[in-house]
């Protein structure tokens, strides 16, 4: 097919539409499901305190969730309404790189599909993280390198470099998405595009987008690199190849796979593809990092709608004038989001889905080096943020007069301090403090140590630092992660040496 076959297709509007329709309503539906997600919190407390960088991402999704924050307050529709509209941005990306491709209308239909459907997708775009930008960006990237290459315009160069900081600026993983393009380049014939000028300008721009970040990280000595050092050693399982790929085509919903790895034969094998075999390779070079470097399998996730698009072209080609059958993958891909769905949306009530799940034959995972309770942490990590911020205020307007105005309250991580932050407004609660991630960058907040509430942990542990600690209640939630249910609430007292000089000894970065 020559370019002007490709340009004939018009953008398949009505039906992309019809999926993103689908999407928001699924969303809005389940706005507010469990509840806050544990990331919720921290992103709204990093939201509040504004900075070129944070322990653990860069600034980007933070700025995003203030401005949209500025407007609509702190409600799910304020912090999940930039998800949602990322995954509807993605169906008509994945759609557009169709139609770059040259498919047609059931091409695009088809590319859009999936996106809506995949278990990662629908969780990815239903609560606030780096996450859903990341997909949003990672296929807009993709889809500007397929139209410089079909139109030999090396000018987009300019609008990739921007796309690729952007995406810098709001997950480091956008590197492995520009490691995974050079080595497609020099594997292919398009390693003619080194020879541009506005390829090398397209990398400066990225660059330029990314220096504030990177002069964050130089004058906090590199937190990054602490905490991604420290998640590897102490936090996330290492997985076996197998392994990796067998949860990725969960994630990705088993009734895709045909779909993408048709998008993958595309790029290697097909006629029409052969052009763009830089993706082909560069999907291979970064599974082989990620694999390498014990990456969770979602952060591949990404790197999908562009091969969903792919396949769809390739499906679409070989299906020609078969209408039934093209009715029917469609079909079977929407019937298996059915089945997926409650797995990644809190559409069922907590025993109903632990029922369902337990039919399916999934059990409980994280993915991560944490005992597991009933739900899979994606659930769990939504559940008891009100018990313990209820039971938080109990105990802190249980305190004389006095004490309260001296106390501050101590997370063991970004969830519970986050949770106080949000949630603790209308307990009458102060801001909460924490030596997890950017929480220990923020600091104890002035308070001295003389009077602390400190959620969970052990007594003994608290005794070092402290005259007296005393049990002041109990919170718990049978759904909730094991570590955040039954927690004791404990009142310390006369810390022996001042919060400030001990606050080094309590950073946690994982």
């Amino acid at each position: 097919m020559n370019d002007r076959a490709r340009l004939s297709h018009p953008l398949f509007l009505p039906g992309l539409a019809l999926l993103a329709l689908a999407s928001l309503v699924l969303h809005l539906l389940t706005l507010e499901g469990y509840g806050f997600f544990r990331d919720e919190f921290y992103f709204v407390a990093c939201s509040r305190r504004l900075a070129f960088g944070f322990v653990d991402h860069p600034p980007l999704s933070a700025a995003l969730l203030a401005g949209i924050r500025l407007v609509l307050g702190d409600s799910f529709l304020s912090v999940r309404l930039l998800p949602i509209l990322a995954g509807i941005s993605t169906i008509f990306t994945a759609g557009l790189i169709a139609r770059e491709l040259g498919g047609g209308k059931y091409a695009q239909l088809l590319a859009g599909v999936p996106v809506l459907i995949a278990p990662l997708f629908l969780f990815s775009f239903h609560f606030f993280s780096m996450n859903p930008f990341d997909i949003l960006l990672w296929s807009l990237a993709a889809l500007v390198v397929i139209r410089i290459i079909r139109t030999s315009d090396e000018r987009l160069w300019l609008l990739f470099g921007v796309i690729a900081g952007l995406g810098l600026m709001n997950k480091i993983s956008m590197l492995f998405l520009g490691v995974g393009l050079v080595v497609g380049l020099l594997l292919t014939r398009q390693r003619i595009q080194f020879l541009s000028g506005w390829f090398w300008a397209g990398g400066a721009i990225a660059g330029l987008l990314f220096i504030p970040h990177v002069a964050w990280q130089t004058n906090h000595g590199w937190p990054t690199l602490e905490f991604m050092d420290n998640a590897l050693k102490y936090k996330m399982l290492a997985l076996s190849p197998p392994a990796f790929f067998s949860q990725l085509v969960l994630e990705m919903n088993p009734f895709t796979l045909p779909l993408w790895l048709a998008g993958l034969y595309y790029f290697f094998f097909d006629r029409e593809g052969r052009h763009l075999r830089l993706f082909g390779w560069a999907y291979l070079a970064i599974l082989i990092l990620f694999v390498v470097q014990g990456a969770k399998p979602y952060y591949f996730g990404p790197i999908y709608p562009l091969l969903f698009a792919a396949g769809a072209v390739l499906l679409e080609r070989l299906l020609a004038s078969r209408l039934l059958l093209k009715a029917m993958i469609i079909v079977f891909l929407l019937a298996g989001g059915a089945v997926a769905a409650p797995l990644a949306l809190p559409l069922l009530a907590p025993e109903t889905y632990i029922r369902y799940s337990s039919s399916l034959g999934m059990e409980p995972s994280s993915g991560e080096r944490h005992e597991m309770g009933r739900l899979p942490q994606h659930f769990a990590d939504m559940f008891g943020w009100e018990e313990m911020v209820t039971g938080v205020a109990r105990v802190y307007h249980s305190l004389p007069d006095a004490d309260k105005k001296q106390c501050g309250i101590f997370g063991r991580n970004y969830g519970e301090a986050g949770a106080i932050d949000l949630l603790g407004n209308s307990h009458g609660l102060p801001d909460a403090i924490s030596g997890h991630n950017n929480y220990w960058l923020w600091g104890p907040d002035g308070y001295t140590g003389n009077v602390l509430i400190v959620i969970g942990g052990k007594q003994k542990d608290l005794a070092r630092y402290f005259d007296s600690v005393l049990a002041a209640g109990i919170v718990s939630n049978q759904y909730s992660m094991p570590y955040e249910n039954n927690l004791t609430i404990w009142v310390a007292r006369g810390m022996k040496k001042p919060l400030k000089e001990v606050w080094p000894r309590l950073k946690s970065f994982n």
